[in-house]
């Protein structure tokens, strides 16, 4: 396989801090400035005048598309007229960008992300929420209670390598991810032509391809490393084929086809969205039939409402006489965000319910309410880290969850 990519190549550096009333809140103060981030010259330099620069502002939210405006902002020093004093910079913000900045309240948490190319980005959200446990994990950081900006610098530190779980977040703020096994692309246009093949075979010729895994032996391992492997080779292929496209170009009769861009645009996005969801339902498909384990993909239960995958069969989930504590029941979707109440509906009989995600980080909100609608929430083990410790206890791996349903129908 190709070398990984890394979270360097696309951050020189980043920090998060705490906001405060004077920062945000009108009524206390109009000096549109964020404070307390002098140490992200780092990044920015030490001008000694004002430096206007580039800044993508944005309002990232758990159950709401971003709000992005792509403005400017200065970066001077506050103490440029007392020399004596140790120079302090801040950051300015206009006027123009107080739909996405006032957004945010006092507590919220404002996120400065230096990349290697293009304008800084100043990623506001609320605090103790999923997308701000997600940033934290991505870059390594933590907030700390004087609101101050604490800060990594990616050249020296914390290159975190790219997976599919870091293309996530990645993607959640706006950085689309490319990684490619260009080593493949041969193997791929035999198998499979100039074309998107279905998502089943292909997911299939991902499982076959990579062989330094162990399914039986570390499911959860497995299952990020399938999901993982498909991306690349899917990424691979698309930039094969979508690249023939865009070199044809979009003329019709010499004038540019802008609609047919579009539409073609549309359905790139589109295809990368709907593949990620039944692919990954495929890697658990594979992951029960290498386990030997008895279930029902896509049943019915009640209504035509039925689970991903219903433990161990329709017939006993419809035998009034079976033993209701021997029923399983799981769904499966790569992320959650509001959708994980549509499990809720599924399968009345079993009481307890499972869902299976690669989401890292949900709120701690969000899992008290899971929790409280009696929802396990399944993860690979290696995500169990991204969450708080006191979530950590209610989390359950793919290990132990097969061990579950091995057990119930071994009884």
């Amino acid at each position: 396989m190709s070398k990984r990519g890394s979270l360097s190549e696309y951050f020189v550096g980043a920090g998060a801090k705490v906001l405060k009333d004077t920062e945000v809140n009108p009524q206390v103060s109009n000096g549109h400035e964020l404070q307390g981030v002098d140490t992200f010259r780092a990044f920015l330099g030490a001008p000694a005048q004002k430096q206007t620069i580039p800044i993508t502002y944005v309002w990232l939210s758990d159950d709401a598309d971003p709000v992005t405006l792509q403005l400017n902002g200065t970066w001077y020093n506050s103490r440029l007229r007392t020399p004596q004093r140790v120079p302090e910079y801040r950051l300015y913000y206009p006027k123009k960008s107080e739909d996405v900045v006032l957004r945010a309240k006092a507590g919220d948490t404002l996120f400065l992300c230096q990349p290697k190319n293009g304008p800084l980005l100043a990623l506001f959200c609320q605090h103790n929420s999923t997308i701000e446990r997600q940033l934290l994990w991505l870059f390594g950081l933590a907030l700390t209670a004087d609101n101050e900006i604490s800060q990594v610098d990616l050249r020296e530190q914390n290159d975190r390598t790219i997976d599919y779980v870091t293309s996530y977040v990645l993607e959640l703020i706006g950085v689309e991810v490319v990684e490619t096994e260009d080593d493949f692309l041969d193997r791929l246009i035999k198998k499979f032509g100039e074309a998107f093949p279905p998502t089943q075979p292909f997911s299939a010729f991902a499982r076959e391809l990579l062989k330094d895994v162990d399914g039986r032996d570390d499911p959860d391992g497995t299952l990020i490393a399938w999901m993982d492997f498909e991306q690349r080779l899917f990424m691979t292929l698309e930039k094969h084929i979508v690249g023939k496209r865009l070199a044809q170009g979009f003329m019709t009769s010499g004038v540019p086809d802008v609609d047919g861009f579009v539409q073609y645009s549309l359905q790139v996005q589109n295809r990368r969205k709907s593949r990620a969801g039944h692919a990954f339902a495929g890697h658990v498909d594979a992951l029960l039939k290498l386990h030997d384990i008895r279930y029902v993909r896509e049943a019915t239960t009640e209504k035509r409402n039925g689970p991903d995958f219903l433990f161990p069969d329709e017939a006993s989930y419809h035998d009034q006489q079976f033993d209701v504590a021997r029923l399983t029941m799981l769904g499966a979707k790569t992320s959650c965000k509001d959708r994980w109440r549509q499990v809720l509906a599924e399968a009345n009989r079993i009481e307890s319910k499972h869902l299976i995600t690669l989401e890292p980080g949900i709120s701690l909100a969000q899992t008290t309410e899971m929790k409280s609608n009696n929802l396990q929430l399944v993860l690979p083990a290696a995500l169990h880290s991204t969450f708080l410790p006191q979530q950590q206890a209610d989390l359950m791996s793919v290990s132990r969850f097969l061990e579950l349903v091995r057990s119930r129908q071994a009884a």
